[in-house]
């Protein structure tokens, strides 16, 4: 008998029952093959993947969209041929070709905004700035929570921050001037949303940029919390989905892309609040629709990074936050 044939996909691993009972197990019966993972962090994953040129053992790669640039810009991917995915034309347009080069497509997005104690300063914080307001500082001090430069909500807020205060060029010169004015009022530069959560739990923060994943539990914790779009607007997070130059399985690869962008996965996706949607088609229940970046309000308020920019540029805003900000 025949072997069946395998697809090996490089993905986080989280929830992974989840997308096991949404996608791979759906998939397998679909295309009548094996999905096999490789999971761990972004950064090993990619180091592998590079390590293994000569002959890759992985057909499919999701990873961030400026990861992903990097595996482009290292050969490591080859192009998606769009016609191939009838499902594409549901995705929102700045989800189809994230890096213009057609080798990679978006299959999750998600915003950094603001969650703000709606008890303590709700009204008056409207905009990135407002963080500064002189008539805030009192109250503000020692409880605004920044997220670090290490994590991608680090990234958001300082890019937005720049923005915001009408900052010029990819150095975030003035973002940095920003924050470091802040620091008085800051009581912790959080790494894990878990440590957000906690902060706010236990009334020690007020005011914080947050993943839109992290709402849900943020509710949780019974405080009365509001999540605040920024005037400026909110940062959009993608992460992306790509097919690794040298696989023997393009065809394959192109069955799974589609599948995941099809409306019935999104939706089951989203309502299991695995992921934010990308497809456009997508309809939420309640408890979805509230702790997800969907809907115009949150999707027409997004602001994306140039993933060229992230990539040129992010080392030097690792040293500067390090010389600026994490210093004493």
């Amino acid at each position: 008998l025949a072997q069946k044939r395998q697809l090996v996909l490089s993905t986080y691993g989280l929830n992974g029952d989840l997308f096991k009972r949404i996608v791979y197990e759906p998939f397998g019966k679909l295309c009548q093959c094996e999905l096999v993972l490789e999971t761990g962090n972004a950064a090993d994953r990619l180091a592998k993947l590079d390590a293994r040129r000569a002959n890759p053992n992985v057909d499919v790669l999701q990873i961030t969209d400026f990861l992903a640039l990097d595996a482009s810009a290292k050969g490591l991917l080859q192009p998606i041929d769009q016609k191939k995915l009838k499902n594409l034309e549901q995705i929102y347009d700045f989800g189809r070709d994230p890096l213009r080069n057609r080798e990679a497509i978006a299959y999750t997005v998600y915003s950094v905004g603001l969650v703000v104690r709606t008890d303590k300063a709700s009204g008056a914080i409207k905009s990135w700035k407002d963080l500064w307001k002189p008539e805030l500082q009192p109250s503000l001090k020692g409880r605004v929570m920044l997220a670090n430069i290490t994590g991608n909500q680090g990234l958001a807020q300082l890019f937005m921050v720049d923005r915001a205060w009408n900052g010029f060029g990819g150095d975030m010169s003035t973002g940095f001037a920003k924050l470091g004015e802040l620091k008085p009022s800051v009581v912790t530069y959080y790494t894990q949303t878990a440590q957000m959560t906690a902060l706010f739990a236990q009334d020690e923060a007020w005011v914080a940029p947050v993943g839109r994943f992290g709402w849900l539990n943020l509710k949780k914790t019974g405080k009365p919390l509001a999540w605040v779009v920024p005037s400026e607007g909110q940062i959009g997070m993608m992460n992306t989905i790509s097919i690794v130059k040298g696989s023997k399985n393009a065809d394959l690869a192109h069955q799974l892309i589609d599948f995941w962008l099809s409306r019935e996965v999104q939706e089951a996706l989203a309502n299991a609040l695995a992921d934010s949607p990308v497809n456009r088609t997508v309809k939420l229940e309640p408890e979805a629709a509230e702790a997800l970046t969907w809907g115009k309000a949150q999707i027409d308020s997004l602001v994306f990074m140039k993933p060229e920019m992230v990539m040129r540029e992010r080392a030097g805003w690792v040293t500067m936050w390090n010389r600026m900000i994490a210093a004493k």
